[in-house]
């Protein structure tokens, strides 16, 4: 499968190197906001930059197609890339988490034509977490339920993928407590208080490449399945179903 990588910042470069080195995927191209550097060299291999405009992004993908996006840049390229996507049928991944209403019903939108998985964090071990959370959530509503944040110091806005534990809890917002700490690279925290007990769900991002394996994971997911816009919990859900299939029929 032939990728092109939108987005090269700390988390987009992680991505790179994650893609370019797993043999199911041929990273063909970053795309960066002013196309800078030409190139860059992962795994012994120049792969070339373009800038991302909607000028001449389809004249790009003429000349290099791929059948796959994913995006890690920001909440604003999804207008650029959008309806390139639909066109041509286009498998996007993207980790965005900043998307206002309106943007997300347009990423929703593609999925009509295309097959697409939009997804916050897009680490495995968080949206297992996710999926683990939900499930005592509903197995113990009457425990009190708080969420930590914590991440890197210029991070500026409370977590999208803290706010997506509180929505898929049923928890508002105030539930969530956020620190600003140096370097961390992702760390969330769900703590359930019930009378004689703590329940403590915990998953810590140690390097941004856990970023990649994440998409590479959702990319092999959606090559087979069919048109549709999905979440994590869906992939997820999937392998789940197969194995309670698997051990019953066992």
């Amino acid at each position: 499968m032939k990728v092109g990588l939108i987005g090269y910042g700390k988390a987009g470069s992680a991505v790179a190197q994650v893609l370019s080195e797993d043999p199911r995927y041929t990273l063909a191209w970053v795309a960066t906001r002013s196309g800078q550097p030409a190139s860059v060299v992962l795994g012994g291999t120049r792969i070339p930059v373009t800038a991302l405009t909607k000028a001449s992004l389809a004249h790009w993908l003429d000349q290099h197609p791929v059948d796959a996006l994913v995006d890690f840049s920001n909440a604003a390229s999804a207008a650029v890339y959008g309806e390139e996507v639909k066109r041509r049928g286009l498998t996007l991944v993207t980790a965005i988490s900043s998307y206002d209403e309106a943007q997300l019903a347009y990423i929703r939108s593609l999925g009509a034509q295309a097959r697409v998985l939009c997804s916050p964090n897009i680490t495995v071990g968080i949206n297992f977490l996710i999926m683990a959370a939900r499930l005592l959530r509903e197995i113990a509503p009457f425990a009190d339920v708080e969420i930590l944040e914590q991440h890197f110091r210029d991070k500026p806005e409370v977590s999208g993928t803290a706010k997506k534990i509180a929505e898929s809890l049923d928890v508002g917002g105030d539930k969530i407590t956020s620190m600003r700490l140096g370097g961390i690279v992702g760390h969330h925290e769900v703590i359930f208080g019930f009378p004689y007990q703590t329940v403590r769900l915990i998953h810590d991002s140690i390097k941004r490449e856990a970023f990649g394996t994440g998409a590479a994971f959702a990319l092999n997911e959606l090559r087979h399945g069919p048109l549709g816009f999905y979440t994590f919990d869906d992939l997820l859900m999937k392998r789940v179903r197969a194995q309670l299939l698997a051990g019953a029929e066992g």
